[in-house]
């Protein structure tokens, strides 16, 4: 299949779906965010932010009991649901059951962010993907450690799903050396496309998308500064809320990787290259979306 540059050029002859001038918050799609833990509650705040940032209709945030009013309140356009924690301060594995019926209207679901257990994490991600196709995932962060043993259940989402590791959630998803993934980045996102039935987007200074059936692509316009914490939480984020626009998996990613890099670069001329925050990513998302409609 071809290669190609991700550019603002590139983009142009793939635009994004747009709600009609009068159409209401659900022509934009809903979203469901899961996400956090009592010691990283403001991951899911990022990427339930970020969905709606890149133009979401509806967000629904699932996180951690002792953390769900707080976000209640740090994200008041969401609604937030409560669900049960171990000991530990992660979801409780045993929620999936909780969580079937909203995914089913939903549009498109994260899951990942913030949830540090990785065994716990694996346990309710293969439950939770164990449903009937048809709401779009991302996988991300805790949610990927485990994702090679389920490929069977990913398999049966027909290509709806995109994962986002670095390299070192790469390496550890396959069971590699990290030095490995470095060293061959675009070959190892297409292994981990095909084995997964997903399009992955390898996250690095260069980014790398590949799709199931062999497609590669790549983005590498982005800048350092863009390597800072929650910074995954923000591109996982948008790439949710283009789902749930109803853009393809694999216009998600790229979108979302290009609009995530641009609003990087834009923070570095305007704060410096260095020591621009996540959350300050979010606020460029929609001008720079704009300027394509402009175009």
């Amino acid at each position: 299949m071809s290669n190609g540059a991700i550019t603002s050029e590139f983009l142009s002859r793939i635009p994004l779906p747009q709600p009609s001038e009068d159409g209401d918050k659900d022509q934009r799609g809903r979203v469901l965010v899961i996400a956090g833990s009592a010691s990283v509650p403001g991951a899911a705040l990022l990427a339930a932010t970020a969905a709606l940032r890149a133009g979401a209709g509806k967000l629904q945030i699932a996180t951690c009991k002792s953390i769900a009013t707080h976000l209640g309140l740090a994200v008041p356009e969401a609604l937030v649901l409560g669900l049960p924690e171990t000991r530990a301060g992660e979801i409780d594995p045993k929620a999936t059951v909780l969580l079937r019926e909203r995914i089913a209207r939903c549009d498109a679901v994260l899951v990942g962010p913030g949830m540090l257990d990785e065994e716990a994490v694996s346990a309710f991600t293969a439950d939770l993907l164990n449903c009937e196709p048809g709401s779009a995932f991302v996988l991300d962060a805790g949610a990927l450690g485990q994702l090679k043993d389920i490929a069977a259940v990913l398999a049966r989402h027909k290509g709806r799903m995109v994962i986002t590791p670095h390299a070192g959630e790469m390496a550890n998803l396959l069971g590699i050396d990290k030095d490995d993934v470095l060293s061959n980045p675009a070959e190892i996102a297409e292994q981990a496309a095909r084995l997964l039935h997903s399009v992955v987007a390898l996250k690095g200074p260069c980014t790398y998308i590949a799709t199931p059936d062999g497609a590669t692509f790549t983005y590498s316009d982005g800048n350092v500064g863009l390597a800072t914490s929650g910074s995954g939480d923000t591109l996982a984020g948008i790439v949710a809320g283009l789902l749930a626009r109803g853009a393809s998996p694999l216009g998600a990613a790229q979108w979302g990787v290009f609009l995530h890099g641009e609003a990087g670069n834009r923070l570095a001329q305007t704060r410096g290259p260095l020591g621009f925050l996540a959350r300050e990513l979010l606020a460029e998302i929609p001008t720079i979306m704009a300027k394509f409609r402009e175009t």
